[in-house]
């Protein structure tokens, strides 16, 4: 709630702040108008309203609703105003409408040893939280994405995970792994080191075409010694994955960060993709990557219209309707159900916090962020700030000052 609609709902008359605060006119105005708080002596004013408020008899959950908008309302690092008001809400950090939203979204913080104990908890439900393809929680958006790997892996597509940071890219690439190898299938997952690629060399290492024929020759063969020359290099990759298939395998090129990817690599893949012997592809390509990666790949970008026309995107989509059920999944795993850690508002709350509109955008530009990651970043954050304060589980206020 904005100090605003706080005020307005409390029937607090501005010229009753001014002489509450003592601060000028222009100051209340600011204040109540644009949340805007004194550069100095800002914890004097949040105490002196927090007086006020007590005095004019507000109940303990209006205390409570008013405590929380001043803590979030206030950019400065404040201690608890829980001396003036009572069943005080916990503690927040820096509000997450600023510039830096999106940092704060994906900052980790690790549930305190205080927080597992008051939620009978062994262990954080959020670190180190998939070891097995059980763990994945299927939402249709990962049934999706993890049949369409599968797809390419066996019968050598050409494919492109698309997901926001958190979205869980990374996991169902190792998912896809670890079931090939339940399922006893034969496939051949080739992964180039990625760990400093960039799209330049201005800024990092650039992964070329003949990085990954490397790749791929050393997977088939660790013992061979590569041709130096690019030709020879190409028919040395060419024969050995015909050989390899020839033997019943297939194999897939799975490449990770591929936004980073150079433009001419991208151009590239489909070479690797047209290898075949007689009509049968030989290898297949699995790109997975940030949004920019489908912004590359977009079929207006004349540099890769041909891979463009012949890779498929596929999108890792935000929890959203799913979130209660990821949570619930996470929580089952510890044999802790749900309704102890959530309040019946928490769900719909979390959903509203992590709604992002770019700066500068319009409300048609906002966007989920309701990624696993993120989620459980905010979810930890906000269960320690409920142990801080005492409360039995998370609610809507915490995870609206989290």
């Amino acid at each position: 709630m904005s100090l605003s609609a706080l005020f307005s709902e409390f029937g607090v008359p501005q010229s009753d702040l001014r002489r509450a605060t003592g601060l000028s006119r222009s100051a209340v105005s600011r204040l109540v108008a644009h949340g805007q708080w004194p550069a100095r002596g800002a914890r004097q004013v949040i105490d002196r309203i927090a007086t006020y408020l007590q005095q004019r008899g507000l109940t303990a959950a209006q205390l409570k609703t008013a405590q929380l908008a001043l803590l979030v309302s206030s950019t400065t690092k404040l201690a608890p105003v829980s001396s003036h008001l009572t069943e005080a809400a916990p503690e927040v950090p820096k509000p997450t409408e600023t510039p830096e939203e999106e940092t704060m979204l994906l900052q980790n913080e690790a549930l305190s040893p205080e927080a597992r104990k008051h939620f009978n908890l062994p262990r954080n439900p959020f670190q180190d939280d998939v070891q097995t393809p059980d763990d994945v929680y299927q939402t249709p958006s990962v049934r999706y994405v993890r049949a369409a790997l599968n797809d390419c892996a066996q019968h050598h597509g050409f494919l492109a995970v698309v997901g926001e940071s958190g979205a869980g890219k990374s996991t169902l690439a190792e998912d896809l792994e670890e079931r090939l190898k339940a399922d006893k299938k034969d496939v051949l997952i080739i992964r180039p080191y990625v760990l400093a690629m960039e799209a330049s060399d201005a800024k990092g290492k650039t992964l070329k075409a003949s990085h990954i024929a490397e790749s791929i020759a050393a997977a088939l063969d660790p013992q061979l010694k590569v041709k130096s020359s690019p030709e020879a290099r190409f028919r040395q990759v060419h024969e050995l994955l015909k050989a390899s298939h020839r033997a019943g395998r297939r194999h897939l090129l799975l490449i990770e960060e591929a936004h980073c990817l150079p433009g001419a690599t991208l151009k590239h893949l489909k070479r690797f993709i047209e290898l075949k012997d007689g009509m049968r592809r030989l290898i297949g390509v699995a790109l997975v990557g940030q949004p920019e990666l489908r912004d590359r790949l977009s079929s207006q970008n004349a540099e890769v219209r041909e891979v463009a026309q012949r890779c498929e995107i596929v999108e890792l989509e935000p929890l959203d309707a799913e979130l209660e059920g990821y949570l619930r999944h996470k929580f089952a795993r510890f044999d802790l159900r749900y309704e102890d850690v959530m309040a019946p508002d928490a769900a719909d709350a979390i959903r509203t916090r992590l709604v992002h509109i770019p700066r500068g955008g319009k409300p048609q530009d906002a966007r989920s962020e309701c990624y696993p990651l993120v989620v459980n970043n905010l979810v930890c954050r906000a269960m320690n700030a409920a142990t801080r304060a005492g409360w039995p589980v998370v609610d809507a206020q915490v995870i609206a000052g989290c």
